[in-house]
């Protein structure tokens, strides 16, 4: 399976922020989306980084009393790992695994063609491996 499968039946949208929101309003848009991360673009598109709910707790741990005035540039993850439509569910799997991060924006020729979580990489996993034991189970029951 590729990442391309998952984008398939979940589609490309992606929830973004800008870099001078208020971490409040981030958290707000991450609570009322049921989401665990957004990314951080700039007017022309552009990705300048991510803010995950790691981020803002790791900015609650350091200064509780203002990080919700704080802006969402202080507090994202400026360096952004993506992947591309054609990388295996395994390999991104390993990646985020390796990496300690949840959320990998997908893009292909510098277009941003959506995200993919690690609850997405694992749930169409599970599928795939569903699937191919009940074909291996009809194929031995069957002869």
């Amino acid at each position: 399976m590729f990442v391309a499968d998952i984008l398939r039946e979940k589609g490309g949208e992606v929830i973004s922020v800008g870099p001078e929101d208020s971490a409040l309003s981030a958290a707000r848009t991450l609570s009322k989306r049921g989401i665990g991360s957004v990314l951080v673009r700039a007017a022309n598109g552009e990705i300048l980084g991510i803010l995950s709910e790691r981020d803002l707790l790791h900015g609650l741990a350091n200064d509780a009393g203002a990080v919700m005035h704080r802006r969402v540039r202080d507090l994202m993850t400026r360096t952004v790992e993506t992947c591309q439509p054609d990388d295996t569910l395994h390999s991104v799997m390993g990646r985020m695994t390796t990496g300690r991060f949840r959320h990998l924006p997908v893009v292909e020729q510098n277009k941003l063609l959506g995200i993919v979580s690690i609850g997405d990489v694992v749930k169409n996993l599970i599928a795939a491996q569903a699937a191919e034991a009940e074909a291996l189970k009809a194929y031995i029951t069957t002869g």
